[in-house]
């Protein structure tokens, strides 16, 4: 029987193949708005303190940039320009994984709450830097 550690391993990576391979521009920009959605909901349900408020206007910030600079990287003109957008977008959803792991520490929110989102935030990350890399190689 395989180690439970490497059938992880292969599971993230077929997750990560399939997702670059076969996920289609709509579906991604589907997925990028919800997310944003969820973490615009996420982020008015944070207490009203000084803290909860400046977290939420980061984690609105960084989390709605996401979607819409995908968008811009679809439509892109030119290889280098989708590159650029998609480094970009890389940026706003792990600054979103930032503030999600920041509510988990700071016990803002309950773990139970922000956990599913901060799941889709590492497994948008992994597809867009994937992305990245097969894009670049395929120069």
């Amino acid at each position: 029987m395989a180690n439970p550690a490497t059938l992880v391993i292969y599971y993230l990576l077929f997750t990560i193949y399939y997702f670059v391979l076969w996920m289609d521009r709509e579906e991604l920009k589907k997925r990028t708005k919800d997310f944003a959605h969820r973490c615009v909901k996420l982020a008015l349900a944070l207490p009203d303190t000084v803290l909860g408020r400046h977290i939420r206007a980061q984690l609105i910030k960084c989390s709605t940039s996401v979607g819409a600079n995908y968008r811009a990287a679809c439509v892109a003109q030119s290889k280098a320009g989708f590159v650029s957008k998609l480094s970009i977008v890389i940026e706003e959803i792990d600054e979103s994984c930032f503030w999600l792991e920041f509510i988990i520490d700071e016990k803002l929110l309950k773990k139970i709450q922000v956990e599913p989102l901060l799941n889709e935030a590492k497994e948008l990350t992994s597809i867009f830097v994937s992305s990245r890399k097969t894009i670049k190689n395929n120069k």
